[in-house]
């Protein structure tokens, strides 16, 4: 696949670089490349980036690194059992726990809820670090979703890190799940509150809670140009609506 000029494949990580250094010198950098490729797409091309991450697995695939990326990358456009293989790969390389989570949640996409809330009381989690443990925490209420069991799912977002008021890298994603699990369960102005706290902490637009929060408001939203084209047809404004929540 072709790789753009600008990209050098020094702009990845050092720790990567570091495992990188076991390539032969014109490998490595061919495996940085695709790396970063991956980086670059998966939240705007999760299609391109798999496409990277399976190049770069061709070349190096005894390097963890290029497993996880593959993994992520595989995770990204829902092929779940692949990203969970790549996943387990690169634990037994580094037996590193921090993808614990994600893997538990891969077990959530093929259908194994159980098998996630199973993972959610191994040793493993409480070897996580506090992101890691709110990453689960998220995981395991989505469980509890899947399996119709809401009021569970509410029950395990209640936590510590849930009430504070001080704004952390998770605080958006929990506040939203949170929101949305309350919405389901028709504590709407409960739900409101909360995917407004979601948006106070999204300061980088990991979520939709300013879309979801605008609905449950009855704000429409109407595009310049859809408004021109409709005055021009006869039609009405068109309501906008968020994507959607993935936490449950």
């Amino acid at each position: 696949m072709p790789i753009p000029e600008d990209v050098t494949g020094e702009e990845i990580d050092g720790g990567v670089r570091q495992e990188l250094l076991s390539l032969p010198k014109t490998l490595a950098e061919d495996v940085a490349k695709n790396l970063v490729m991956v980086a670059r797409l998966i939240d705007e091309d999760p299609e391109g980036a798999y496409g990277y991450s399976r190049v770069a697995l061709r070349l190096a695939s005894r390097v963890a690194a290029v497993r996880e990326a593959a993994g992520f990358a595989a995770y990204a456009n829902q092929k779940y059992g692949e990203a969970l293989a790549e996943f387990r790969a690169a634990r037994r390389m580094t037996g590193n726990v921090d993808l614990w989570p994600v893997m538990a949640d891969c077990e959530r996409g093929l259908g194994r809820p159980e098998k996630a809330l199973d993972m959610a009381g191994a040793p493993e989690v409480q070897k996580l670090d506090k992101a890691g443990q709110v990453e689960m925490r998220l995981v395991v209420a989505g469980a509890r979703r899947d399996m119709g069991q809401l009021d569970a799912a509410i029950v395990t977002l209640q936590s510590s890190e849930l009430a504070s008021s001080s704004v952390q890298p998770w605080s958006a994603r929990l506040r939203y799940a949170y929101a949305d699990a309350l919405l389901e369960a028709g504590r709407k102005d409960e739900a409101r509150e909360w995917f407004g706290k979601a948006v106070e902490a999204d300061r980088d637009g990991s979520t939709d809670a300013s879309d979801r929060l605008a609905e449950l408001d009855g704000v429409e939203f109407v595009d310049a140009l859809d408004e021109d084209e409709d005055e021009g047809e006869g039609g009405g404004p068109v309501r906008g609506s968020g994507s959607g929540g993935s936490e449950g």
